[in-house]
């Protein structure tokens, strides 16, 4: 998981539109129509907002008929987090050095 796939998924995930989108995701697959009926942007902005968040690899689509069905892609989740995880863990190093250099000795008799 290279650093342009996780600064995708960040990218993707800080629009409010993608992160509804997401949510809608959540429970199981939907049509570009049904997401699009529950969003207050038109269809065609939908439409570009399925796309970044599937390039992110944070949805995938499947064809079913002459409909697309999205649902959500835990690659691109995995990224975001792996992301997130490596500024956690520095200050948690951080910290863990500092408790460390700071706790009281004790004297040995």
């Amino acid at each position: 998981m290279g650093l342009p796939q996780r600064e995708a998924a960040l990218d993707a995930l800080g629009s409010p539109v993608r992160r509804t989108i997401l949510h809608l995701l959540a429970p199981g697959p939907l049509p570009v129509g049904e997401i699009a009926a529950a969003l207050p942007v038109s269809r065609p902005a939908v439409s570009k907002h399925l796309h970044i968040l599937e390039t992110a690899h944070l949805v995938a689509h499947e064809k079913r008929g002459s409909r697309n069905f999205f649902r959500l892609d835990s690659q691109g989740f995995d990224a975001a987090r792996a992301s997130l995880d490596s500024f956690w863990e520095g200050t948690l190093a951080r910290f863990a050095l500092a408790a460390r250099n700071t706790a009281p000795r004790r004297k040995t008799k």
